[in-house]
């Protein structure tokens, strides 16, 4: 029953920093996609980020809502200049 308790713990903190991590403006990397992508949104209340592709292509880029947990953001990265 320790073992449940201690991963249960382990997976809040480590949901508990991404969501604190998180920022507008940040660059992360989606579990299973090679794709980078740019947080232009965030809704903590609901825990949602929305993300846009990057590198921005301006002839067509979608946006989209993506849940702030260790089970979907790979990475986070500093703002690239």
């Amino acid at each position: 029953m320790n073992k449940i308790n201690n991963k249960l713990k382990d997976r809040i903190e480590s949901h508990n920093k991404i969501k604190d991590l998180i920022d507008i403006g940040k660059y992360i990397k989606i579990i299973n996609s090679e794709k980078t992508y740019q947080v232009i949104g965030i809704n903590k209340r609901k825990e949602i980020c929305w993300v846009r592709e990057w590198p921005l292509n301006f002839s067509s880029y979608k946006t989209f809502a993506l849940s702030i947990d260790n089970k979907t953001i790979l990475n986070l990265y500093e703002n690239k200049v």
